[in-house]
Order: structure tokens, then C-alpha cells, then sequence
């Protein structure tokens, strides 16, 4: 008894990892099938008592915090100024730095571990080295040359593989927004991370659907939800539970798209606009709904760490312990 595994989810992982043939049969991997937004920081959000590294790490993201940890006052605080001269570059330019160029400075830190992935494969496709990815290079970078008609001929599971190959085009091309059939960066990690892109969360709800939907039905029952055997343990009672109180919104006893999206790319919170709220709301000291760069530079240590805060906080926990 297993969930059944998503293959192409599966395949995103073993494109992460390695070079080569994905194989069709990597076994189950049912925790990957579920997209939760994962926390701008385990750190414990309690500026009351003068603890700023939850606001650090959203703000700067978790591996750069630790750099300013270690750079005196003075150099943060420099840093600090020009990462506040990109934030509104990055937007109007009008020297103040908005609520929306705060919110998205703060969800572009928390991304950089994804777009760090990209970087890391970007050499296995870009084949020619013409700063563009074509769907021929990832497409022979991924499962080999073939001639046309002689596709997958030297492997077992053929039907296997080009149903797989067809999947990856589809969603190739819906990550493509411009249709050249070429993918730049941006559209070569909607490809690789397409829970991460408002677009394409239709192409992951079909995959989904496609991977579940045994009877083809375009709906998933409950028994294809789990696949159980003679004898139901205790999680798969469970599951069944979970699927008619929670999954199965309109209880009409199985799951649509709609219902599919729903579980798998649930509703969060926009962590990045909360936060971005509670930095403009700390340091606004004119109460204009903006901040200048003084001001910012004025509550600098609730932005960035250094080798004093860091000490301070420190000595802050080690206190509340005693």
C-alpha cells in the first residue's frame, strides 16, 4: 500500500540531482505532490525583546544573514544603503522605497535557493552556450539524441518514455511565454519549478490529474486518491477521512481540478507582504506610507545583523534563559 507517485514531480527531482535518462520507476515520493510555502524563517519572530533574526533572514535570506552577522556596524550598515538603492532601481525609481518594492525585494531574497538550481543546471542544457535554452537541447540534454521515428528504441519501457517526453514539451511550452521556443532563465525555472509560477499552476493540476486519474475520467476518486490493499491500516482510514472532510470540497464523492489545485497548491498567506507590512510600519517614522533610505538606515538593525547585533541578541537569549 503506497500512494501513487507523480511522475513528472518525480522527474523534477531527479533533474535536480542528476544528469541522464530519468527513470521511470523511481519509487514512491508522495511527499513532493504537495507545495507549501515554506517560511521566510524558523527563527522566533520577537522583536519585543529585541531578537530581529526572524526580520533578518526574510529580509536578506537565511545563507546572506549569516555574511552580515559577521560584518561590522559600519560595513552592514553600508550594504544595507545599497541594497536599499536596488530596491527602488528595481521599481519606480523615485527614491523612496514603496510597500510593493519592499514586498517583492523580500520574495526575490526568499527565491534565490530556486534560482541557485537553475544556475547550477543552466551548463546541462545550455548546450550551445547562447544564453538560451531550446527545447531540442533540453529535450536531448534530458533523454538522449534520438533520430526522428526512433525515439526511446533502445529501452524497455518505450510508451513510458514518450509519455513522459510529451509532458515535458507541454509544459515547456507553457512555461515559454513568449513562444520562441527558446527559454530564457526566468522560463527555464518556471519549467524546472512550476509550483513556484502563477501560470503555470493549471499545467501542474493537469499533471496531477493525469498522474492519479487511472480511469481517465478526468476526476480522481477516493480509490484512486489511495491505493489500498484487502486489509486498510489506520493512515489509510484516515486518508479517507481526510479526502471526504477536506479534498473533496463540493462532496460529490470525488475530486475535480478545481479540488485538485486546492490540495496540492493550497491558499497561503503572502508571507513576503506581511512581512514587508511590519518592516514599513516599524520604521516609517513620518507616517507618509514609504521609506526613505534615512529611514530605513535609521532602524538598520532591524533589516540586517552584525557583529554587535548578533552579539546583543545573543545576549538577549542567553538572558531570557536565565
Amino acid at each position: 500500500m503506497m500512494w501513487r507517485p507523480s511522475l513528472l514531480l518525480l522527474l523534477l527531482l531527479l533533474r535536480r540531482g542528476a544528469q541522464g535518462k530519468p527513470s521511470p520507476d523511481a519509487g514512491p515520493h508522495g511527499q513532493g505532490r504537495v507545495h507549501h510555502a515554506a517560511p521566510l524563517s524558523e527563527a522566533l519572530h520577537d522583536d519585543a525583546h529585541g531578537d530581529f533574526q526572524y526580520d533578518h533572514e526574510a529580509f536578506l535570506g537565511r545563507e546572506v544573514a549569516k555574511e552580515f552577522d559577521q560584518l561590522t556596524p559600519e560595513e552592514s550598515q553600508a550594504r544595507l544603503g545599497r541594497i536599499v538603492d536596488r530596491m527602488d532601481r528595481a521599481g519606480d525609481g523615485d527614491g523612496w522605497v514603496s510597500l510593493a518594492e519592499l514586498r517583492a525585494w523580500i520574495a526575490h531574497t526568499q527565491q534565490r535557493h530556486i534560482r541557485d538550481s537553475v544556475s547550477a543546471a543552466w551548463n546541462t542544457y545550455d548546450t550551445d552556450r547562447d544564453g538560451r535554452v531550446g527545447w531540442e537541447e533540453l529535450r536531448n540534454a534530458t533523454y538522449g539524441h534520438y533520430e526522428p521515428g526512433e525515439e526511446f528504441h533502445d529501452v524497455e519501457d518505450a510508451e513510458t518514455y514518450k509519455k513522459m517526453l510529451t509532458r515535458d514539451e507541454r509544459r515547456f511550452r507553457m512555461a515559454d511565454q513568449d513562444g520562441d521556443s527558446m527559454a530564457t532563465r526566468e522560463e527555464l525555472t518556471a519549467f524546472l519549478h512550476p509550483e513556484e509560477f502563477p501560470h503555470m499552476r493549471d499545467i501542474v493540476i493537469a499533471e496531477t490529474l493525469e498522474d492519479l486519474d487511472k480511469n481517465k475520467d478526468g476526476y480522481v476518486q477516493v480509490d484512486e486518491y489511495i491505493e489500498a490493499g484487502e486489509e486498510e491500516p489506520a493512515w489509510v482510514r484516515t486518508e479517507r477521512e481526510q479526502f471526504r472532510d477536506f479534498r473533496d470540497l463540493n462532496k460529490d464523492g470525488q475530486l475535480d481540478g478545481s479540488e485538485v489545485g486546492h490540495w496540492v497548491l493550497p491558499p497561503a498567506q503572502d508571507q513576503p507582504l506581511v512581512e514587508a507590512n511590519h518592516l514599513l510600519h516599524e520604521s516609517d517614522t513620518d507616517q507618509d506610507g514609504r521609506l526613505s533610505k534615512a529611514e530605513i538606515l535609521g532602524n538598520w538593525n532591524m533589516f540586517v545583523g552584525s557583529q554587535a547585533t548578533n552579539y546583543g541578541e545573543d545576549l538577549t537569549r542567553h538572558h531570557d534563559e536565565l
